[in-house]
C-alpha cells in the first residue's frame, strides 16, 4: 500500500509508482528504504529503528546515525519539492520516490556527488540539493558499513521488524 493513497481504485500519486521490488536493491539502498519507511511509520517504529541503530553502533555513533538519519527524512519533508510518497512497511515493492531517496543515499556514501546532487534535486527543491547529498552522505556512509556487515540484499540493522501489517 502506498502510504499517500486514498484508494486502491486511484491511481498511485507521483513517485509511488512502483519501479522494482525492494529484494532486488543492494544492501546499502534496501537499508536506507527500509530505514525510512520506519522513520515516517510512527513513534514505536522510529524506537525500533533508535534501538536498531544503538544496538549495531554503540551509544555514541548509534545516536548520531539515529540523528542524522532523522535530519535528512526530515529535511526531505521540509525541503521536499511535494510528499515524499513510501510503501508499506511490508510491502516488497519498491517505489519511484523510495529508490530515488536510495540511489542519493548510496552516491553520496560512495562519494558520487554530482549523481547524488540530481537524485537530491528530485526529491527537494533544486537550490537545497547540495545540502541535501550533505546529510545523506553522513548517514550513507554508515549505512554502507551496516550493509557490509549483514548478509543478503535486503538486510537492515537489527533484523528489523516490519510493525505494521499493511500489505503491498
Amino acid at each position: 500500500m502506498i502510504s499517500n493513497s486514498t484508494s486502491a481504485a486511484c491511481a498511485a500519486p507521483r513517485g509511488g509508482a512502483t519501479v522494482g521490488l525492494l529484494t532486488d536493491l543492494p544492501a546499502l539502498e534496501a537499508l536506507a528504504v527500509r530505514n525510512l519507511r520506519h522513520w515516517f511509520n510512527g513513534a514505536d517504529s522510529r524506537i525500533a529503528l533508535r534501538q536498531d541503530l544503538l544496538a549495531a553502533l554503540g551509544p555514541v555513533l548509534g545516536r548520531q546515525a539515529y540523528e542524522n538519519f532523522g535530519r535528512l527524512c526530515n529535511f526531505c519533508v521540509t525541503e521536499g519539492r511535494r510528499p515524499l510518497v513510501r510503501h508499506g512497511m511490508t510491502c516488497t515493492c519498491l517505489g519511484a520516490d523510495e529508490n530515488c531517496f536510495a540511489n542519493l543515499v548510496a552516491a553520496a556514501a560512495h562519494g558520487e556527488y554530482e549523481d547524488a546532487n540530481l537524485f537530491a534535486a528530485l526529491i527537494v527543491q533544486p537550490q537545497q540539493a547540495q545540502r541535501a547529498t550533505v546529510l545523506a552522505a553522513k548517514i550513507g556512509l554508515v549505512l554502507d558499513q551496516l550493509s557490509a556487515q549483514t548478509t543478503g540484499p535486503a538486510a537492515h540493522p537489527g533484523q528489523l521488524q516490519p510493525l505494521s501489517t499493511t500489505l503491498h
